[in-house]
């Protein structure tokens, strides 16, 4: 039944989200905000909301380490499996801007995610607000790099004449989706993780964050088979960076998160860091600024190594 649980919440989180980016888009065009800033900022955080909630929920119900390696679990798997596994498919062109800002802002983040865990096993509400305030600094810093090199994100033109009565709509929708798919999708990790005898934390890690990563993967898989520029290993590592600050700097800000599984500081958070790190050799080495197909394999067989070490330590 637990495993019922989780994929209902999950298919609810995905229809969650997505009224919520809409209605988010819509309301944002109302309001006369810049399709930019509506992309880079609006549409960034409407999409880290099934995690928020999800991290969330699992604090405020006594889950803290499903708060924590949620957010680790689905950056691990944002590189190693959603990265992988497009490369695969096809090529990926690194541009500048990932490491000149992306990556070292993302490792930055990374290592003082570690540092705020690590100094007092928890991640207070001052840390949680000074995540947060890291992320608004960034966003600025992203905004005035992009106007400067004319980008432009892609939204919806058709989401501007939507009514007030279907934004509110999409809204009440997307909000109820995704509580009831937050709170379903914590309940049947719970349920599974005392079923097969892992903790919370190895759930969290590796079902959770497999299920939360399945959308972005789908649709970065169907862009690389049509030969789309829609997926960029900048959006990739945008999002662990959102993960890091907008998810768990909230979720902090509202409730401490204490580390009350050792694993997460022990072995989970340095798979995090190892991962966000090979990214460096990987676009430098053999062929420079681009991830192969043999790299992608390679990240791919990292993260299936993941995994398997994850559940045998439970053994």
């Amino acid at each position: 039944m637990s495993l019922v649980w989780i994929i209902l919440g999950l298919m609810l989180l995905v229809i969650g989200g997505e009224f919520l980016v809409r209605s988010s888009v819509a309301l944002s065009f109302k309001l006369s905000i810049s399709k930019m800033v509506i992309g880079m900022t609006v549409v960034s955080f409407a999409t880290s909301a099934p995690e928020l909630l999800v991290s969330l929920n699992a604090a405020l119900t006594g889950s803290p380490a499903i708060a924590i390696n949620n957010v680790i679990g689905s950056n691990i798997a944002n590189i190693g499996l959603v990265l992988g596994i497009t490369a695969l498919v096809s090529s990926i062109t690194v541009d500048q801007s990932f490491y000149k800002l992306n990556w070292p802002v993302m490792m930055l983040f990374s290592m003082v995610l570690y540092y705020f865990l690590s100094n007092d096993n928890q991640l207070s509400s001052i840390e949680g607000g000074a995540l947060f305030a890291g992320l608004i600094v960034f966003l600025i810093v992203l905004i005035k790099s992009a106007k400067k090199n004319a980008v432009v994100e892609a939204v919806d033109d058709s989401l501007a004449v939507v009514s007030n009565f279907k934004i509110g709509l999409w809204l009440l929708i997307g909000a109820v989706a995704l509580y009831f798919g937050s709170v379903w999708l914590v309940d049947g990790a719970k349920e599974l993780a005392n079923a097969l005898g892992v903790s919370d934390a190895v759930i969290a890690a590796t079902v959770i964050a497999i299920g939360t990563s399945v959308p972005e993967l789908a649709a970065s898989v169907i862009a690389a088979v049509k030969k789309e520029k829609a997926l960029s290993l900048g959006n990739l590592i945008g999002s662990n960076i959102f993960n890091i600050a907008s998810v768990l700097g909230l979720t902090s800000i509202i409730k401490s998160i204490p580390v009350t599984d050792d694993a997460i500081l022990n072995r989970d958070i340095f798979w995090m860091l190892a991962f966000s790190a090979v990214l460096i050799p990987l676009i430098i080495i053999p062929k420079r600024f681009q991830i192969s197909r043999y790299k992608g394999i390679l990240l791919v067989v990292a993260y299936g190594v993941f995994i398997f070490l994850a559940f045998k330590s439970q053994a």
